[in-house]
């Protein structure tokens, strides 16, 4: 199994027009529609030098119509600066056009800019998000209900019977045991707090989840000679790296990257280049559940550099499974 994941970054170096970066998107999702590839997910954030990807339910309604069977993900959209009704009819709408292919994964949003642009105050988050997940299910039912002092119905209905599975993210202890009171499942940014989710499964009398089953959480790119590559990528992976490196710092928060040189980026960081033979390797070895991770475009890599890696995947990788 394999899925991709994109954001849009699109720096001024790497020499690429917005519209070609999302037609390249576009063509990639297809590409691995029809190749068994089973998750397109993307992402949001607002007002990033880069133009970091701002609309994902409006892209993501592209990769629907472009796919038939890759479930589409949106991973994660911040609930606070949506309006909550409006965003139960979007998602509705893109479920539908989706064939019942949305999968959903909500946030309390980090980014003190982000906050200010939307007019609203962070240490709103956790109420905001919690009237949000309310609201879906709700909505969601198709029946009319009281929201906020109005009375309102939301039609159609998502394809999903009950509207797509609300998921919540996070990286604290309170996000944890909030997914667990009132979510279908909780995506952490690491595992330092899924005792705390599990914990509260038990005190709610929800079933427990066992220990997180940790998979490989670093973004792949093959190539046949990777001491060739890295200096082509790193760039890109600089750029990203230090972009989120500069969010996370600025919320004191902890995840995956964080402020590296260019020898530690590529000896610890979230990046990897290896050959098709070493990813196939690694995928006979983890067995029949094995998944491979693509962030095609990571840190704005031109749509061509991206092709690269995919094809020796479809080329090089896939036909040794399956043999």
């Amino acid at each position: 199994m394999f899925g991709l994941r994109f954001d849009l970054r699109n720096p001024s170096f790497a020499g690429v027009t917005s519209t070609e970066r999302v037609q390249a998107a576009l063509d990639m999702a297809e590409w691995a529609d029809t190749r068994g590839g089973v998750m397109v997910a993307v992402s949001e954030h607002h007002g990033q030098d880069d133009g970091y990807l701002p609309a994902p339910i409006v892209f993501a309604s592209a990769l629907a119509a472009r796919t038939r069977t890759a479930r589409i993900m949106l991973a994660a959209l911040p609930a606070p600066f949506y309006d909550p009704l409006r965003l139960a009819e979007d998602l509705a709408v893109l479920d539908a056009v989706a064939g019942g292919r949305l999968d959903v994964i909500l946030a309390g949003g980090y980014v003190a800019e982000e906050f200010a642009m939307f007019g609203v105050p962070s240490s709103s988050r956790g109420e905001r998000l919690e009237e949000t997940v309310r609201l879906l299910r709700q909505a969601w039912t198709g029946e009319p209900f009281e929201f906020r002092g109005r009375r309102v119905r939301v039609t159609p209905t998502p394809s999903q019977p009950g509207g797509p599975r609300i998921v919540l993210g996070g990286s604290t202890a309170a996000a944890a045991r909030r997914a667990a009171r009132i979510a279908d499942g909780f995506v952490p940014v690491d595992g330092s707090c899924w005792d705390a989710y599990r914990e509260e499964l038990g005190r709610v009398g929800k079933p427990d989840p066992g220990p997180r089953v940790e998979t490989a959480s670093a973004t792949t790119f093959l190539s046949e000679d990777p001491e060739s590559a890295w200096p082509i990528l790193l760039p890109y992976l600089r750029h990203e790296n230090a972009q989120y490196a500069s969010l996370l710092d600025a919320a004191k928060l902890e995840g995956p990257y964080s402020t590296m040189t260019d020898e530690e980026l590529r000896r610890s960081g979230p990046y990897r280049i290896i050959t098709p033979e070493a990813h196939t390797e690694e995928l006979r070895a983890r067995g029949a559940m094995a998944f491979s991770y693509f962030q095609p475009m990571a840190g704005g890599i031109p749509p061509a550099l991206a092709w690269e890696s995919l094809h020796l995947f479809e080329e090089r990788v896939v036909p040794r499974l399956e043999s």
